[in-house]
């Protein structure tokens, strides 16, 4: 018997979609198909900085250090000594926001008023150039930048009550200053906060291993904390140069970094040793799930007579009971969404990058109707997320 695959939905005009600061949301237009007053909470936006805050914030004797923020040639930049701390044309590809007002942090009403034209009510924004500090060298310092920004998203979701929630930032690199930061993002209101996917070095200069037991007291804090984690695209850079369409190749290949931290989680024994954590993985789509599943329990079944840590659960367990991921378009993922499950999913719009659906929301949200009917969509568009932030 031939077996007739469904084409992808087709997302994209024969023109395509044109820089983010050219489209224009189209809710009026009421196509989604979602139950009247459902209220859509996208689990993946951004926001750049569009304040000095910094240099404002921090105490006299780290002003000389401090990272600076400016805005130059339609971008927000985040740098020092004039130097911005990203590649030119990174700058320029996830960073147009001249005119799209909204997207810095400057005015959050404008950004209200642009999300509710594409659809959107409520969002969970992660930071933008401020990734750029994750890796900086200076430990002391990234630690304070990071609580800056924290207070700092925090007077945004003051400004936006119910409709903006931030990422927050936090020290991971040693449990005492895990717990601190924490315990400080918590009582700022922050809901959940970054992690990177690379650890980087500890304060000795050896490379993280995020499954090794010296992490335990890190992964201990974040338990206690019941915080959950964000993971999110963007921290795998290209193995050479790329002179030929960089961007286009490096987005390729930056959508999908999540197994190896998978791994760990599943297989590396995170997840027995703090089966409380939950964890989420943005921007990355949901198609690669189910075959990180498959290869995991191959691997486990292949491999358990070498394992110095026996795994307690088979691969699908931790998926089901400490996981989710969003996506912005999927039509393979949706596809397959009865296999993922309804309850682990989340929609985002991306906005206003790029690759986001920010002027064609109204397609995406649609597509997930006709994917799971409008019942299971209102999880997919709004609950699921609210459940992952405890709201």
């Amino acid at each position: 018997m031939t077996v007739q695959a469904t084409p992808p939905v087709s997302f994209y005009p024969p023109g395509g979609l044109g820089a983010p600061k050219d489209r224009r949301g189209h809710a009026a237009e009421n196509v989604t198909g979602l139950p009247t007053g459902t209220e859509v909470f996208s689990a993946d936006n951004h926001i750049s900085l569009a304040d000095d805050i910094f240099y404002e914030r921090l105490p006299e004797e780290f002003k000389e250090k401090a990272p600076r923020v400016w805005y130059e040639d339609g971008a927000f930049e985040l740098g020092l000594n004039g130097m911005s701390f990203l590649p030119g044309e990174f700058t320029q590809v996830l960073m147009q926001y001249d005119p799209l007002l909204g997207a810095g942090s400057g005015n959050p009403e404008a950004r209200r008023d642009q999300l509710a034209a594409d659809g959107v009510t409520r969002e969970l924004a992660f930071p933008n150039a401020l990734l750029a500090l994750l890796f900086f060298p200076d430990k002391d310092l990234k630690e304070r930048c990071f609580r800056i920004y924290n207070s700092y998203v925090a007077e945004l979701q003051e400004r936006s009550p119910g409709r903006f929630y931030g990422v927050g930032l936090i020290n991971w690199w040693d449990g005492d200053g895990a717990r601190r930061t924490l315990a400080e993002l918590k009582s700022l209101g922050l809901r959940t906060f970054l992690l990177p996917l690379n650890g980087g070095q500890n304060n000795e200069g050896t490379q993280l291993d995020y499954s090794a037991d010296y992490m335990n007291p890190v992964w201990e804090a974040i338990a206690e904390s019941e915080v959950p984690i964000a993971h999110h695209i963007g921290e795998a850079p290209l193995s050479a140069p790329c002179e030929v369409n960089g961007i286009a190749v490096g987005m390729v290949h930056n959508v999908a970094p999540f197994r190896e931290m998978f791994g760990r989680y599943v297989l590396g024994g995170i997840l027995d040793r703090h089966p409380g954590l939950r964890v989420g993985w943005f921007e990355g789509g949901i198609n690669w799930v189910l075959s990180a599943l498959q290869d995991a329990e191959h691997m486990h079944a292949s491999f358990k007579h070498m394992l110095n840590h026996q795994v307690e659960h088979d691969p699908r367990y931790y998926w089901d009971n400490n996981m989710y991921a969003s996506f912005i378009v999927d039509p393979l993922g949706l596809q397959m969404i009865d296999k993922i499950g309804v309850d682990r999913v989340m929609w985002s719009s991306d906005y206003p990058h790029n690759e986001s659906s920010y002027g064609y929301s109204e397609k995406s949200l649609a597509a997930v109707v006709d994917a799971v009917g409008p019942e299971n969509a209102v999880k997919i568009v709004s609950g699921n997320i609210q459940k992952f932030l405890g709201l």
